[in-house]
């Protein structure tokens, strides 16, 4: 046995500017569920541990609370208080400069021209179509951060 055999890529933290919009958007749009929170008033930030739901509706908030660190797949959506009042305010979206590096989160579906169709439907910004590009299997959504 390795000595890595039970490691786990448990989660991913992102920095969100507006908490109310993101926690929309990947809930919304994408569907995935607040699993956890957990807030800081006194260093002023938040944390918002997202995650799909594959008990079917099975396994309580109290549950999914308790195997989040367990569990593989989780978003972490990491708000510090204040950022969505200041209008000039922006993250580095990982893909331009300055703050190059982070590319994207990648989600599986079914059915992606399903799934472009219903993102269209809802006014989502794209950073690729299916059409755009050699590569004609993926497609980039923005989040509210872009």
């Amino acid at each position: 046995m390795s000595e890595t055999a039970g490691f786990k890529f448990n989660h991913t933290m992102i920095r969100v500017k507006d908490i109310n919009a993101s926690i929309k958007f990947y809930t919304e749009v994408l569907g995935m569920e607040v699993i956890s929170t957990y807030h800081n008033n006194d260093a002023k930030f938040s944390l918002y541990f997202l995650a799909y739901d594959h008990s079917e509706g099975k396994d309580s908030k109290e549950l999914k609370d308790k195997a989040r660190l367990a569990r593989e797949g989780v978003l972490e959506l990491t708000h510090n208080h204040g950022t969505e009042d200041d209008a000039d305010f922006k993250y580095s979206n990982g893909n331009s400069d300055p703050g190059r590096g982070f590319g994207h989160i990648a989600i599986s579906v079914d059915n992606i021209e399903a799934a472009c169709e219903r993102f269209e439907r809802l006014g989502v910004k794209f950073q690729k179509r299916l059409t755009d590009g050699k590569m004609r299997n993926i497609a980039f959504i923005l989040d509210p951060d872009g």
